[in-house]
């Protein structure tokens, strides 16, 4: 079981163990603001609440200025696993100006794709293919990107990421 961990301004910070947040609530680090009711923990002498969000009760400052890591996850993730040329469901990476030409593992330059048009376009650009890209591949932005391990959102979680959970 996952918990969202909140800074004092309501703004996602990680996503831990329902373990490590039950040591920041004892420690008076932190404090719950919702449960998961059905789940409840069981001690030696005592049962406690399930935390499955926490609020820190020091506030701690997000810095906005912090980039995204490129990985392969997060690639297949912001272009939502489909192809950016055939919108089939993706499973590799792509280069859109390959790196034998000089193009560099970046937001702007990697996209996601099936490996049948990852292997149709080679070392080719989508323009000597005469193909299109579905969407200009670009930096992700917001807070979901922000937090580590929030590819895949608990329903209840939405209010505070502040996008549709997945």
């Amino acid at each position: 079981m996952r918990t969202l961990v909140l800074n004092a301004g309501y703004e996602p910070l990680a996503i831990v163990s329902f373990k490590r947040a039950l040591v920041l609530v004892m420690n008076k680090k932190a404090t719950i603001v919702e449960i998961d009711a059905g789940h409840p923990v069981y001690g030696a002498t005592m049962a406690l609440d399930r935390p499955s969000v926490i609020l820190l009760t020091h506030y701690v400052r997000i810095p906005h200025s912090r980039r995204v890591p490129v990985t392969r996850r997060g690639v297949l993730r912001r272009d939502g696993q489909k192809c950016a040329y055939c919108a089939k469901n993706a499973t590799t990476i792509d280069h859109v100006l390959p790196k034998s030409r000089g193009g560099a593992d970046s937001w702007e330059n990697l996209v996601a794709c099936c490996l049948r048009c990852n292997n149709a376009k080679s070392d080719r650009t989508p323009a000597e293919m005469g193909w299109t890209l579905r969407t200009i591949p670009r930096v992700p932005v917001g807070p979901t990107w922000a937090v580590r391990g929030v590819e895949r959102p608990l329903p209840h979680w939405e209010q505070y990421l502040g996008q549709r959970a997945a």
